[in-house]
């Protein structure tokens, strides 16, 4: 494990406990999470656990993907939040019970907490092109769309209850 990787495996760590133990709650009736600055979408708990369950999965690849391609120059990478699949993920897992939605979270946090251990230190110096985000390091891939991810749901989920 590197120095890099230390911190994201204490936040993961750390947002692992409070998903888990949120996974226990209820929402407040008819709450929603407040308004995304660039959509002005609002979630109900339902989506915001259906998202959580599925981001790692896909967020892992990508930057695998980053992590393997890079050769000096950003490589193409991830998704906007319009991509269909994204969408019909959450509809679909959107009604399913917020402990099952854990159980598959918990296992990706498994997953993802194995990917961050086993980065080489070169890996930190890869850069990826995202389409809405521009060029970012791994580190910020790995805030913006993996442990900081996390993070922010962590804190809808508390603000729904």
């Amino acid at each position: 494990m590197t120095p890099e990787a230390t911190p994201y495996l204490a936040r993961l760590n750390s947002v692992e406990t409070r998903l888990r133990q949120l996974s226990q709650g209820k929402a407040r009736p008819g709450a929603l999470t407040t308004a995304d600055p660039p959509t002005g979408e609002q979630w109900e708990m339902g989506q915001v656990w259906a998202h959580v369950a599925e981001i790692i999965g896909y967020w892992i690849p990508q930057a695998e993907y980053v992590v393997h391609r890079y050769a000096g120059e950003p490589v193409p990478f991830g998704r906007v939040k319009s991509n269909p699949d994204r969408i019909a993920a959450i509809e679909r897992d959107r009604r399913v019970e917020a402990d099952v939605l854990w159980q598959r979270t918990q296992a990706s946090i498994a997953s993802l907490r194995k990917f961050l251990e086993n980065l080489p230190e070169q890996a930190w110096s890869a850069r990826g092109q995202h389409q809405g985000q521009g060029t970012m390091s791994l580190h910020r891939i790995v805030d913006e769309f993996l442990v900081g991810h996390l993070e922010q749901h962590a804190d809808q989920l508390q603000s729904l209850m």
